[in-house]
């Protein structure tokens, strides 16, 4: 008897590099990567969408189109190419208009796009109907979501296959038009037996004629076992990455599924080993540059207790490297298990595993619950959608006091189509301004990275990749004995004695205060007086915006400057009235916790 084919996608080139590398990974790096796997005989790929539309005009200084029409070209014209899609938030975190969830279609259909994979974190069908009816509008193909995870112990109400025979129900009920069927979990916490119940019942409820797979990540351990649950369930696809983006936060590596069917009656994409690992050799040599993050190879035993996907693990784990607080990433991971059951059990999956991880830091940085994240705070006042049960009345209550808003139940579309700010009339107004021209590219590049995708049109763009000629720098002496040695932010210049054998400490001098040392004691000594009329960095951060001028005349609790960090915005306050007198940052400078900002007079 023939062996049941197995459609593989290989998610390398979105999913591996966000999970791996924060979707930091340069076109002109990886596209002989993307020739070597159709030598290899893959031709369905995750080639854009998610993380990797925004980064690449973050981070890269790259046009997510013009990488998308190049992907093309390697991947030739019969490939299958797929994209990721939120539901109404498309390629962004938040929420946008009918009019941009219907530009994303056409844009992404413009530009080689076969297969749009859609999904909404909360699993609010309402989510995803006017998204869906515009994928196939604009002649794609449309593959609807259900996604999953596993609750923090002693979690109940959703997420078990109950809850998702619910969800798909709803999403045949609604009358969505789709191609197939994904049940996706990000974080890769559903257990094996979870995932061949669900499947089972999809496969009951949808007949043998409509595609069915799963996505999981590897970062819990169980992806493999998973994946096997799935096709003896009844699947007919699964998601797999490429060495060195496989494994640990990312998806399972083709070579090792390959291995784990052996003797079953699975053709996984009729796919060879010989075959794979010269493309894996390519796709090695492709990336021999890049900075791999430890905790990108590694399994969690804690990620169970507190879901967070492997897509957005080493994005938030590289932007703390970034600002020097990654010491606090435990503690971070620790906290988000109570931020996932007080939130209303939406999906750990962007953007509500960003809500959840800004609020977990949140909680750690300032205090519990001292201070709501934006993203949490307006999911659990009903601005993204329904949750999966209801949120806490007393986080609830807390976000409405902080953010000055009131719960909603009205549809997340209806919310953005009043906000004018989300018309493309007004981004078309922004690019005038600017002198940039309004193509419907331009538009969509603005309306979804706003500031910096203004930046980016206009030139202004940063390269921001990390690579280990930029990373790993090696340790420096002043000589063969001399060492310089920072303890608790103050300076001492180390004498050894000479010889493994006989190491001792000769002597230990205050060093002399260089200018950038003489500025970080001022800094902490501000910071620890509160001086009023120093206004200082509350934590390592970049500086997104400087409201004030010299001259100018501020009130005490006026915010005068904004922080970026965690993809969140901070705002900086005056501490008292006064007049600007300096202003030491620019826009774009990466600024230390207690670092002086702005004096006033």
């Amino acid at each position: 008897m023939a062996k049941k084919f197995i459609d593989i996608m290989d998610t390398t080139f979105r999913d591996g590099f966000q999970s791996v590398f924060g979707a930091r990974v340069l076109m002109n790096d990886f596209l002989p990567a993307v020739s070597a796997a159709k030598e290899a005989g893959i031709n369905h790929f995750e080639f854009g969408g998610g993380a990797r539309f925004q980064s690449l005009y973050f981070y890269l200084n790259e046009d997510a189109f013009t990488m998308m029409d190049k992907f093309r070209e390697a991947a030739g014209k019969d490939a299958n190419l797929q994209t990721l899609s939120r539901g109404v938030n498309t390629v962004t975190l938040d929420t946008g208009s009918r009019e941009l969830v219907d530009m994303h279609a056409k844009l992404f259909a413009k530009h080689g796009t076969t297969t749009i994979r859609n999904f909404d974190a909360l699993n609010d069908v309402k989510n995803l109907e006017y998204s869906a009816q515009r994928i196939k509008h604009h002649g794609l193909k449309h593959e609807v979501v259900v996604t999953m995870m596993d609750l923090p112990p002693n979690c109940v109400g959703a997420h078990d296959a109950e809850f998702y025979e619910k969800c798909l129900r709803e999403i045949l009920d609604s009358g969505i038009e789709f191609d197939s069927v994904c049940f996706k979990d990000a974080s890769g916490t559903s257990s094996p037996e979870k995932v061949y119940q669900t499947i089972k019942m999809a496969r009951r409820l949808l007949g043998d004629n409509v595609h069915l797979r799963l996505h999981t990540h590897e970062t819990a351990g169980v992806s493999i076992a998973c994946y096997l649950a799935a096709l003896e369930a009844g699947a007919d696809g699964i998601d797999l990455a490429a060495s060195p983006v496989s494994g640990g936060t990312s998806q399972p590596d083709i070579l090792t599924m390959l291995h784990a069917v052996k003797g079953k009656n699975y053709d996984l994409g009729g796919l060879e080993v010989d075959k794979i690992l010269k493309y894996e050799d390519v796709l090695h040599d492709c990336l021999k540059d890049y900075f791999m993050p430890p905790e990108a190879t590694q399994v969690s035993p804690l990620i169970p207790f507190s879901p967070m996907p492997g897509g957005a693990l080493t994005a938030n784990t590289q932007m703390m490297r970034d600002n020097n607080i990654l010491d606090k990433f435990p503690a971070v991971i620790k906290a988000m298990r109570e931020v996932v059951e007080k939130g209303g059990y939406g999906t750990s999956v962007t953007p509500v595993s960003q809500f959840y991880f800004q609020q977990a830091f949140n909680n750690v940085m300032f205090g519990p619950w001292k201070k709501i994240a934006e993203g949490y705070g307006k999911m659990v006042l009903g601005y993204f959608g329904k949750t999966p049960v209801a949120p806490s009345a007393d986080i609830v209550e807390l976000a409405a006091k902080q953010l000055n808003l009131e719960p909603t139940t009205a549809p997340a579309i209806d919310i953005a189509d009043k906000d004018e700010t989300k018309s493309i009339a007004y981004t078309k107004a922004l690019l005038e301004k600017e002198e940039i021209e309004a193509t419907e590219e331009n538009i969509f590049i603005a309306a979804a990275c706003k500031e910096k995708g203004i930046a980016y049109l206009k030139g202004e763009g940063k390269v921001m990749v990390r690579k280990n000629s930029d990373t790993i720098k090696p340790a420096t002496k002043s000589s063969s004995n001399q060492f310089s040695v920072t303890v608790n932010g103050h300076n001492y210049n180390v004498e050894v004695a000479d010889g493994f054998d006989n190491f001792k400490v000769k002597s230990i001098t205050p060093a002399k205060p260089s200018q950038s040392t003489e500025t970080k004691e001022e800094v902490k000594a501000v910071s620890s007086t509160g001086a009023s009329n120093e206004i200082t960095a509350t934590m390592s951060a970049g500086v997104f915006k400087i409201l004030i001028n010299i001259g100018d005349s501020v009130k005490a609790g006026q915010t005068v400057v904004i922080l970026e960090a965690m993809k969140m915005e901070i705002p900086i306050e005056a501490g008292c009235d006064g007049e600007v007198e300096e202003i030491l940052i620019s826009q774009g400078q990466t600024v230390e916790d207690g670092q002086l900002l702005v004096k006033l007079k």
